[in-house]
């Protein structure tokens, strides 16, 4: 399984766009949504546009990497027929789902870590040491989750339906987990739904970290059982495909 992770980092490295919207489009998007944006106390919460953007900027980063990079990859490995040669190894179903998940999330990194010096370098976003490494240790652990749903998605869709359909997802668990807006200035519909979704618990990590907290129990709940929940459609769903081929 750790050869299996090495080759499925190196093979991310070598693409140029998975790289550049993985790991350079976060940090830009931040610069973009929160660089002309006061310091004032967004509405409802402790934080302003900068600290709240870095967080969800981070969030959305490693979302990228991890769920619209594992869905297609996967998909285009069982249409090329790579997922049948890994069949014939011993390699057991989650230990195959473990090895795409840690891959992804490893990619992840930088993409996380780069949102954070951009925040502190030019939006002069100033934390505790203990902060810096809290958010960005929990906003890489919560990417676990969404490439559990990667592995998910690409067992689920073709290879020329996959694309559309984690990008529905994607954009959908982003707009409604509040990763673009603060949600406190969404309907109040959008906020009741938000609360049970994955994103929102994601985020919600790092903004309690931010405002001297520690994370809420029910958001590391809710992530917890999303991972359970991905992980475990994701390894029915690879044993499936196997009785199929």
């Amino acid at each position: 399984m750790t050869t299996l992770i090495k080759l499925e980092i190196i093979r991310a490295l070598r693409n140029k766009k998975f790289m550049f919207f993985s790991v350079i489009y976060p940090p830009a998007l931040y610069l973009i949504i929160a660089g002309g944006a006061d310091s004032k106390p967004i509405r409802g919460m402790q934080l302003d546009m900068g600290l709240y953007f870095m967080v969800s900027m981070a969030a959305f980063g490693a979302m990228t990497a991890v769920l619209l990079g594992n869905s297609e990859r996967i998909a285009k490995e069982r249409e090329s027929g790579w997922v049948r040669q890994l069949r014939l190894t011993a390699l057991p179903a989650r230990g195959y789902v473990a090895a795409k998940m840690g891959a992804a999330a490893t990619v992840s990194l930088p993409s996380i870590v780069l949102v954070m010096i951009v925040a502190a370098t030019v939006k002069g976003v100033r934390l505790e040491a203990w902060q810096w490494l809290a958010i960005a240790g929990g906003t890489w652990l919560g990417s676990f989750v969404f490439a559990a749903l990667g592995v998910a998605i690409g067992y689920l869709a073709t290879g020329d339906a996959v694309r559309p359909i984690a990008m529905l997802i994607y954009f959908a668990l982003a707009f409604l987990g509040g990763l673009w807006m603060p949600l406190t200035i969404l309907p109040q519909w959008v906020q009741n739904i938000a609360e049970w979704l994955p994103t929102h618990a994601y985020t919600a990590l790092g903004t309690a970290v931010e405002a001297g907290n520690a994370p809420h129990v029910k958001d590391m709940a809710v992530l917890a059982g999303y991972l359970l929940l991905f992980t475990a459609g994701a390894a029915w769903l690879y044993r499936k495909d196997t009785r199929k081929a």
